[in-house]
């Protein structure tokens, strides 16, 4: 099996144009490419193609768009390719049995975690917000579940201090082209060994929803400077100031020291940032979000007019 693969890639966003971007240069033909149907975004509510379909089209690759694999033809659409390999990343549509049946040798799913930890759609973000030292790249053999087929191929990563979400995300896709491309060559050379996932160690990376951005001052400074982090480029973490909301894009947490303000409070206004008590410590804001602004750091924003004052309260 020393011959060039032919190859279904099936992603969506940035994280799994990077694996396509790998694919590329390499000798195996990519003879389709899947991805989600256009979706309007923005003010004016544009169709906006993907980050994967955009790279297909400029390399003339052939894109299908299925709303799902439920019709007969969306199968024998796929059938008809005779794929040797189906790749998936991020590809948002869940694959039945139908379709994983379909290649000679099934489908190996390109994700963001040292499974069987961080099942589900938003594994990155939830192991930084568990405060996670240690992630990775998992190269899983598809199965009907959800993330829980054979493990092929794994390299980890340990989580860096101070990282957001936004660049453990470019981190982890690097990574995973990077992965891909090493458990082909083990593919083909028939190195790879299926190994089965322990499902007591399994836990669930749940989607993100806006909510869980809002802070509560109550909570230690470290945890909230965690959840800033791990919902950092999206949803944003946000509180109350007066009857606007307020997003906090980037904090230090100093849990050293000791206060006795009331959590929410301002206590000092830096040169670098807003110095707020919490339920322990003090968490300093050093990039924000006024209300109708850009995100920009407080040391920017104090250079001018702010609407800021020591003991004003966050809620």
């Amino acid at each position: 099996m020393n011959s060039p693969l032919r190859i279904v890639f099936a992603g969506t966003p940035e994280f799994a144009a990077s694996s396509l971007a790998a694919l590329l240069e390499q000798s195996h033909q990519i003879i389709a490419v899947y991805t989600q149907p256009d979706r309007p975004a923005g003010r004016g509510r544009k169709l906006v193609q993907s980050p994967v379909k955009q790279l297909a089209l400029q390399h003339n690759l052939p894109v299908y768009q299925p709303l799902n694999f439920k019709s007969d033809q969306a199968i024998d659409e796929l059938a008809a390719l005779h794929p040797d390999l189906m790749i998936v990343a991020a590809y948002g549509l869940l694959l039945p049995q139908a379709v994983l049946n379909l290649p000679r040798l099934g489908c190996i799913n390109v994700h963001a975690s040292l499974l069987p930890r961080w099942r589900g759609a938003a594994p990155i973000h939830r192991a930084l917000l568990a405060g996670d030292s240690q992630t990775g790249i998992t190269i899983m053999q598809m199965d009907a579940g959800l993330d829980t087929g054979a493990m092929l191929y794994k390299r980890s990563t340990n989580i860096l201090p101070g990282e957001t979400a936004g660049s453990l995300h470019d981190r982890l896709a690097a990574l995973g082209a990077e992965t891909l491309i090493d458990s082909l060559v083990a593919l083909i050379q028939g190195q790879l060994k299926p190994e089965k996932q322990d499902d007591s160690q399994a836990c669930y990376a749940a989607k993100l929803v806006k909510e869980e951005g809002r802070i509560d001052w109550s909570l230690p400074a470290e945890q909230l400077a965690v959840q800033i982090r791990g919902l950092n480029p999206w949803p944003v973490a946000f509180c109350r100031l007066e009857d606007e909301t307020l997003r906090i894009w980037q904090a230090e947490a100093d849990a050293s020291e000791k206060t006795t303000t009331s959590p929410g409070t301002l206590t000092a206004i830096q040169r670098d940032g807003l110095v707020v008590a919490t339920g322990q410590g003090l968490l300093k804001l050093t990039h924000i979000q006024l209300p109708g602004k850009r995100a920009q750091p407080v040391s920017a924003l104090l250079n001018g007019q702010h609407p800021f004052t020591v003991g004003m309260r966050f809620s």
